[in-house]
């Protein structure tokens, strides 16, 4: 391949993307890894906080993930809502890990914000308890509310986030505007009017302006349900001012210079449409960009033989290898005449017939390898492409590149090989050879 065409098929060195400097400067306190599900998100921010804690720092890995792999690569038997320090780690620094748990955090909310009466009654209330388990954006509201707890805690330097897996990445940030405008819906204002009015004048608007409401709402929800929602509504009334303020807060730091995203995505076509979505959302929405991480690239050691020229030569090789297959076959039956068939297809002779490939040639094996090695080029090749139009569209995006690996991380020194690649930010990129 040419010069020109071998800078064609690499990136440019100005947008790869450097993650060691960002790890290393003490003025970086969150690093947010997102993206869309199944792209390698939670290995990143494991494999991200474990190369910072070696390089000194002090870091929590916050996860969404449920899946226990996390936990088990970091040595750990099971992560819950309380950070845990990872015994393995090597160099001055400490690694903490932790999994979310979505309703004990929403609970730690209503008993840190509500005298132990109030909170009783609204932990114990039906209507809360299905709100806290699996209300649309509860596990996004509640990552960045746990998120907001440890940044104020201040007990470490570096917060490294796995954003909650889920259909679309923008749910993270979409979240607490969503949570809120539940709190501030029409329906919440009319279910807290007679409280907030209280005495007389609000038992006659309980009275005549809800009858027909509450009426209505009782047949179409059922009697019960409206009530443990009007009982919940009415003990939460005090703290949902906090549940916004909190929500702006937490926003807003995600937009302060110590906060980094990371877009986490794979040479995919859906998956990178998702990252460019993303990548606009952020810079939409004042929040600082450090990358794109791309995982699971693929490679060859021999990218200079093209798809073409592999797919040509098999077939080349397949005329010669029927030849041969039937000068063979022609000397076996040579043999059978003679009397010698026994010795020639004796088990203790090379190419037994009890192996798969007994009866077939040299030159048939060997265009059986060329045509893998053309399915791997075209798939570079794919991959190649996809990634050419996510930079055409974003040039000003950083990138860093890890190679696709054989099996999956399951431990501390997988995660510190992730680390590295991940610091070098670009493999041996795949190639696409010319005639």
């Amino acid at each position: 391949m040419s010069p020109d065409a071998e800078r064609q098929h690499r990136l440019s060195p100005a947008r790869v993307l450097d993650l060691d400097p960002l790890l290393d400067d003490p003025g970086t306190r969150i690093v947010v890894c997102c993206g869309s599900g199944g792209v390698g998100k939670t290995t990143t921010a494991a494999a991200l906080g474990l190369r910072a804690a070696e390089r000194g720092r002090k870091v929590v890995v916050l996860t969404i993930d449920p899946a226990r792999r996390l936990a088990q690569s970091m040595g750990i038997d099971s992560l819950d809502n309380t950070p845990r320090r990872v015994k393995g780690v090597e160099g001055a620094g400490e690694l903490h890990a932790m999994m979310l748990d979505m309703k004990r955090t929403f609970d730690e909310i209503v008993e840190a914000h509500a005298d132990p009466e109030r909170a009783s009654a609204i932990l114990g209330n039906p209507f809360y308890q299905s709100l806290s388990a699996g209300f649309a954006g509860t596990q996004e509201y509640m990552a960045m509310e746990k998120l907001g707890q440890l940044r104020a805690r201040d007990e470490w330097d570096l917060i490294v986030v796995d954003t909650p897996p889920s259909r679309s990445a923008l749910d993270f940030l979409d979240a607490p505007k969503r949570l809120g405008s539940f709190l501030d819906g029409r329906l919440i204002r009319l279910l807290t009017a007679p409280a907030k009015l209280g005495g007389r004048a609000g038992m006659k608007f309980l009275n005549v302006g809800m009858s027909m409401m509450t009426g209505t709402l009782g047949k179409l929800l059922g009697g019960q349900l409206l009530k443990d929602v009007q009982t919940f509504v009415s003990a939460m009334d005090t703290t949902f001012g906090g549940f916004r303020t909190r929500a702006d807060a937490t926003y807003k730091l995600l937009q302060a210079p110590g906060t980094a995203f990371l877009v986490v995505a794979a040479p995919e076509r859906d998956a990178l449409r998702e990252a460019a979505y993303f990548v606009e959302r952020l810079a939409a929405e004042d929040m600082p960009l450090a990358g794109l991480v791309l995982n699971r690239v693929h490679g060859s050691g021999a990218a200079r033989l093209s798809a073409e020229r592999a797919l040509a030569a098999a077939e080349d090789l397949d005329l010669v290898g029927d030849r041969a297959a039937e000068n063979l076959e022609e000397s076996r039956i040579v043999d059978q005449e003679d009397g010698k068939a026994g010795v020639r297809n004796s088990p203790d002779t090379d190419g037994s017939s009890g192996s798969p490939t007994s009866n077939r040639t040299v030159p048939q094996l060997t265009a059986g390898l060329l045509r893998l090695h053309a399915e791997r080029m075209q798939l570079l090749s794919r991959e190649q492409r996809t990634r050419d139009r996510f930079t055409a569209l974003h040039p000003e995006v950083a990138v860093a590149e890890v190679a696709a690996l054989p099996g999956d991380v399951h431990d501390l020194a997988g995660l510190r090989d992730i680390g590295a690649r991940l610091a070098a930010g670009r493999p041996e990129l795949p190639e696409t050879a010319e005639e």
